[in-house]
């Protein structure tokens, strides 16, 4: 015979486990805007150094879509 007690590390499992999956839920697509929030972009300069690093990187291909080339020294 099982005593409550010995039931007890049972019962913490299944209540985690159903707090879980109660979380667990698919975004519709009119919900994402909620997500998107501004403050979750990265900042103008963050942006601008990831743009300096990946047109130094692609300068000899074209980078974005620009024709040229070269070596991507500045």
């Amino acid at each position: 015979m099982q005593t409550p007690l010995s039931r007890l590390p049972q019962l913490v499992t299944c209540t985690l486990l159903v707090a879980a999956l109660a979380g667990c839920t698919l975004v519709k697509p009119w919900e994402r805007d909620l997500h998107a929030r501004p403050d979750m972009q990265p900042d103008s300069l963050d942006i601008a150094i990831d743009e300096h690093i990946y047109f130094s990187k692609e300068a000899s291909s074209g980078g974005r879509g620009f024709g040229g080339g070269g070596c991507g020294c500045n």
